[in-house]
């Protein structure tokens, strides 16, 4: 392909003197968007030729009864005969097969058309356009079959990410390689720093990584060395937060009102308000200058800004290339003030290329390194857990307290006394205070630094051998300073205290392929063989708390150090971190017979010493296959350009649980606090010992993954219209989880392969694209995913995995995993509305229907007596609902007209449910409530859900039921854009773009629930298993944000127009739309000129690049000579001027002198044979020595100046 693609560039150039009898034909050639600059019409059989002007045209003599080849880079080549006619209108179709795109697989690439597996890419420049801090947040909406949650709206929180559905209730996040490396963390990467992002989706794929490819895959390439001009570019943009919905709470008359009719409810007397408060807070309440306090709205932090700062640099020669990014990200919470949570993140990123030995064009030694190093800082509020959450604080804290003071202090201990609230209840808090003194200072820092060196040996073209070796550090310190205060009796801390810790970590991996590409005829053969090995788990962490300091309120003596020496109040801690080892062979043979029928098969073998010997090793194969059915001679499918069947199965592994978790560990116990050894029947006496503090499970194994997938690629509408569709089944088996045990054994529970589970479910992805010109296109995408999610099998009895009783406080167990359910279902007790009278009661009570309580009254719940055995306990708790969404959908949309882009993303999940537990009110009466508390019953007919409200050990409150749980559908716009490239109206700015742009981020929720936020991720923080437990959500912002694209000599890299569709086709990028499709290195080969016909003032002048060191000039400087050919043809007066230049930086004098004198006349000699007259040309033969700086691609090459 490549030599076909240079000989039509050299025909642009040739051509031969007329016959004595020829045609005069003229034409048009054009595309689907317009008119081709620069096709090639040549006659067949001959030199003779001419390429078509600015406007598509061509005027061409021909011998009678010719035949004419019209073809350009890009596009199928035509050939027609002459005949009679001399007025030819073509149309060229796109090359489909030059312009396939390529996509990342485990330890190589592959043509997206020849793929048999299931895989989703996302390209870096999409990933960028939703200015996301995290590359997982900008996939979103665009990963069919990949379920990606916010773990938190806190800054720096990251994400929960699912591929097919959840696969075990132990470790069930994707794996990620980054650049090649297992194991990253994609979080810390900056957006712009990645070229794009493949998934792995189906076991096939994912099994040439089998040991940790059980829950799927993500390969993420960062920017790479590129050949070519320098490219320097800058994306930044800044932008402001704030919450996008809030909760109303009852203002302090209100809740008053409330807290009357909770008595009434109870049969108490009315709480007397104006003995229990203080005269002047009870006055300010009812004369209204006081409202109360909303909590909410105090912690929240308005106007939250958030930045983000890149520039990447990439360029090179064919022998040396580098791609350097330095970038800067700055989020401020929209919770948390006045400690709002804030994270910092600065990356520095390296990578080159170096061809150490070629010969004959082949490339057969070459070097290269990867550097990354990210540093971190995160403050961070509380949230997730049922306490010391700040969020639930904000939502439930006493509104009859106020923050300040009148002397502008906290309202603290005895303040609240004198205001009289503690009479009512002493948790009573003030909610800012307890945020400044817990979290106000408070300091994470983190280090991340990931090397690799590779070389590559290619002795002879498709044969190459491949060595890396990897190297990775994560080390991170913590500092906290802990002011004294009380708050209330169990609020408070006496001292000052002093928190510091510190840990290092650090890993290693070397990494051997052998790859051989070979074809038999049409038979075609990609087959690699490798090994790694990895060693990880090197570390070890320090930490100290003091509560004796010497210098007391002084954040800047926040040091261990600081400390009165009295070893009594002094706490340290350290420990050093298991190493674990992972060896692996695996191998892949691709083969396809004319790119129609192909087969994929993948074996892998990992040992890994988590295990014990005689369990440690897994294999694990898959085997894919396609049809391409529209290669085949008898598809006769108009609208159909291209159709693929698709299959594949196979197997992967996890082994994600820490080292020597066979063996039963010993612990030795100190002679005070240390274990409790029984020196009677009765007694106890503490000493030093050892004892067993774990049991042992010799026989625990990998857990592994099969799955089973069926689909369809297709392109329709000459290629406007891609369409994906996928089936699986996924069985997932042998969960790593730790066993239960029962509490009487004393001991740790060691892990097991304790369950099974499958997952079955289809993706469907449309996208259509289409440039109706070079100034209008648009495009339109939308996926859906479903899953259904089940448990098959529980290595226990009673086929339950119990979820910790901890999660909610005051309740017992709330999710499972269980047989024949989804996992992490809620498990609760089902209600049937509330009991509205007397009559009501009594008839329930008729049918042997038991109740919670046996003096129940109207408005309370009515609960299901599942099994009706006349009484309500644990047995009649049941599914009510399940937090896996069964729908997960995407939506994109662009248009770009003129330089203008519009773009609109979104995505949302349906058919999960969310536990709200910050509305069971049974903590205390006098917490606050929201406006939602006036739909709850107070009398026959005011609500058939919600029961009376009471205080205390009320069941109606104090058990999990289902009017805790709501559905949680949403569909949340994640992005709306609006830009302009100011390049477009500033021809000669020396930008290759300057796009500015506004976006509002995560506008509009569209959602029934009540909450803050639906997307409620992994929130209890006891159990990663644990998702849509809203205990205090921190939510996502609303973010409105203004920046900027800029690309500087960007001859390789193109626009990051949001709405223009990945094959549109400028004049500008003819050969741009080429090589970004097949080569991944774009040059820029061709420049529009526009310079009309009839309007030409010169001088026009351009430049030429020559191959380094010869005469030759390169072929797609030729392509442009072409242009500046057809230039002079259509302006008969013009004269053109060529000077010879050679690279001052290299060569003699005499050498440079005799090297331009010979580049000026082979310019000269291809004008002529284009059908220049000499006359019109005037030779300054050489021009010396040229500074190599001038070049845009330094002394790769020398220059020639036409005029």
């Amino acid at each position: 392909m490549k030599g076909k693609l240079i000989a039509s560039l050299a025909f642009l150039l040739l051509g031969v003197a007329a016959l004595a009898q020829t045609v005069r034909i003229s034409g048009t050639v054009v595309d689907a968007v317009g008119p081709v600059i620069g096709a090639s019409v040549i006659e067949s059989g001959t030199n003779n030729g001419a390429i078509t002007d600015l406007d598509g045209n061509f005027v061409l003599n021909v011998r009678p009864g010719a035949t004419i080849e019209i073809s350009s880079i890009g596009y199928k080549t035509q050939v027609i005969p002459v005949g009679t006619r001399t007025v030819f209108n073509v149309t060229l179709e796109d090359d489909t097969e030059l312009l396939e795109e390529v996509v990342v697989v485990g330890y190589g690439v592959q043509k997206k058309k020849l793929v048999t597996g299931s895989t989703v890419q996302v390209k870096g420049d999409d990933l960028v356009k939703i200015n996301s801090t995290s590359a997982l947040g900008a996939m979103q909406a665009s990963s069919p079959g990949v379920s990606i949650m916010n773990a938190s709206g806190q800054p720096g929180d990251g994400y929960n990410v699912n591929i097919r559905g959840m696969g075990t209730i132990g470790s069930y996040e994707p794996l990620y390689v980054i650049d090649g490396v297992t194991g990253g963390d994609i979080n810390s990467l900056n957006p712009s720093d990645i070229e794009s992002i493949d998934v792995l989706k189906d076991a096939a794929s994912a099994a040439i990584y089998g040991a940790r490819g059980a829950n799927g895959v993500i390969l993420i390439t960062t920017k790479q060395a590129k050949e070519g001009s320098y490219t320097v570019t800058y994306d930044g943009y800044y932008g402001i937060q704030n919450v996008q919905r809030m909760t109303e709470p009852l203002n302090a008359q209100q809740y008053m009102d409330i807290q009357d009719q909770i008595n009434f409810n109870m049969g108490r007397p009315l709480t007397d308000w104006a003995s229990i408060l203080s005269p002047s807070l009870y006055n300010s309440i009812k004369d209204g200058s006081f409202k109360g306090t909303n909590w909410l709205d105090e912690i929240r932090n308005p106007n939250a800004p958030t930045q983000n700062h890149a520039v990447n640099v990439i360029g090179g020669s064919d022998i040396s290339k580098f791609s350097l990014g330095l970038s800067y990200t700055g989020q401020e919470g929209i919770f948390g003030k006045p400690a709002a949570s804030k994270y910092e993140r600065v990356t520095v990123r390296l990578n080159s290329d170096h061809v150490i030995w070629s010969k004959d064009g082949l490339d057969i030694i070459t070097v290269g390194e990867n550097l990354t190093f990210v540093q971190t800082k995160q403050n961070t509020v509380g949230t997730g857990d049922m306490y010391w959450n700040d969020i639930y604080n904000g939502l439930s804290g006493n509104p009859l307290v106020p923050v300040y003071n009148a002397d502008g202090s906290y309202t603290e201990y005895d303040d609240l006394k004198n205001l009289g609230v503690w009479n009512l209840d002493p948790y009573t808090s003030n909610p800012v205070a307890g945020l400044y003194y817990r979290r106000g200072h408070n300091d994470n820092h983190g280090y991340a630094l990931n090397m690799s060196g590779n070389i590559r040996v290619q002795p002879v073209k498709g044969l190459t051998w491949r060595s890396q070796f990897n190297y990775r550090m994560n080390s991170g310190s913590y500092r906290g300073y802990t002011l004294a205060f009380k708050l209330t009796d169990y609020d408070k801390s006496d001292n000052d205290i002093v928190s510091q810790s510190g840990w290092a970590g650090w890993s290693w991996s070397w990494e051997n392929t052998v790859n051989w590409l070979f074809n038999a005829g049409q038979n075609h053969f990609d087959v690699m063989a490798g090994s790694t090995l990895e060693h990880s788990g090197f570390g070890e962490s320090v930490n100290a708390q003091n509560s004796g300091v010497l210098w007391p309120n002084q954040w800047k003596y926040a040091y261990i150090g600081n400390t009165s020496g009295d070893p009594s109040k002094d706490d340290m801690g350290g420990s050093t971190w298991g190493d674990s080892g992972l060896a692996s062979f695996f191998g892949r043979i691709n083969y396809d017979y004319a790119e129609k029928y192909m087969l994929t098969l993948i074996l892998r073998r990992d040992g890994s010493s988590n295990f014990m010997r005689g369990h440690r090793w897994g294999t694990f194969p898959s085997v894919s296959a396609g049809w391409v059915i529209s290669n085949e001679d008898w598809w006769n499918v108009g609208a159909i350009d291209f159709f693929k069947l698709r299959g594949s199965w196979g197997q992967n592994g996890n082994c994600a649980i820490d080292n020597f978790q066979y063996l039963a560990t010993v612990a030795v116990g100190e002679p005070t606090g240390g274990y409790s050894f029984y020196t009677g029947p009765t007694s106890t006496n503490s000493g030093t010992g050892s004892f067993a503090n774990k049991l042992a499970n010799p026989d625990v194994t990998w857990e592994t993954s099969q799955q089973l997938d069926l689909g369809f690629d297709a392109r329709l509408f000459r290629n406007r219209l891609n369409v994906v569709f996928d089936w699986y089944q996924k069985d997932t088996r042998d969960w790593l989880v730790n066993a239960p045990v029962m509490g009487h054994y004393g001991l740790d529970a060691p892990y097991i392969n304790g369950g099974d589970v499958r997952n079955t479910g289809y993706e469907i992805a449309f996208n259509w694209s289409d440039a109706r010109s070079k100034d209008f296109s648009y495009s339109f995408g939308v996926n859906a995913a479903y899953n259904k999610n089940i448990v098959t099998r529980i290595a226990n009895e009673e086929g339950i995995f119990h979820g910790p009783g901890s999660v909610v406080q005051g309740i017992d167990e709330l999710f499972r995993a269980q047989v024949g359910y989804p996992i992490g279902y809620f498990w609760t007790y089902d209600t049937d509305g509330v009991f509205q009278n007397q009559a009501e009661i009594d008839a329930w009570k008729a049918q042997g229907l038991g109740t919670i309580v046996d003096n129940v009254v109207p408005g309370d719940l009515k609960f299901i007596d599942q099994n009706r055995d006349g009484k309500i306990d644990s047995s009649d708790k049941t599914m009510t609902g399940n937090p896996n969404p069964d729908w997960n959908v995407g939506l994109n949309f662009s248009v770009y007209f003129k330089g203008f882009d519009l773009a609109v993303s979104g995505y949302g999940m349906f058919g999960q449910q969310v536990f709200r537990s910050y509305r069971r009110y049974s903590d205390s009466q006098y917490n606050n409530y929201t406006t939602e508390v006036y739909k709850y019953w107070h009398g026959e007919g005011t609500s058939n859900r919600y029961p009376r409200l009471v205080a205390g050990t009320n069941y109606n409150f104090m058990n999990n039921s289902n009017i805790f749980i709501e559905d949680a559908d949403f569909f949340r716009i994640q992005t709306a854009t609006l830009g302009y490239d100011l390049k477009r109206a500033w021809k000669k700015a020396p930008f290759g773009q300057f796009r500015i742009y506004v976006q509002a981020q995560n506008p509009f929720v569209f959602t029934k629930y009540m909450g803050l936020d639906p997307e409620v991720g992994s929130s209890a923080g006891f159990a990663g298993w644990a998702k849509g437990i809203d205990l205090g959500f921190y939510p996502q912002a609303r973010t409105y944000i203004a920046g900027v694209n800029i690309t500087f000599n960007g001859s390789n890299r193109k626009s990051t127009d949001a709405a223009a569709p990945a094959n549109y086709n400028i004049p500008e990028r003819i050969v741009e739309k080429l090589v970004e499709r097949v080569k991944e290195v774009p040059v820029e080969v061709v420049k529009e000129v526009k310079v009309p016909a009839s309007t030409f003032v010169g001088p026009y002048t351009d430049d030429l690049y020559f191959v380094l060191g010869k005469a030759e000039i390169r072929p797609d400087e030729a392509f442009k000579l072409g242009q500046i050919a057809q230039i002079l043809k259509d302006n008969p007066d013009a004269k053109i001027t060529v000077t010879g230049y050679a690279d001052s930086g290299t060569g003699t004098a005499s050498i440079n002198k005799t090297l331009s004198e010979q580049r000026a006349q082979t310019v000269i000699d291809m004008l002529k044979k284009a059908g220049i007259a000499a006359s019109r040309i005037i030779s300054a033969a050489a021009g010396g020595d040229r500074d190599a700086s001038r070049s845009p691609e330094s002394n790769r090459v020398a220059v020639c100046i036409v005029k």
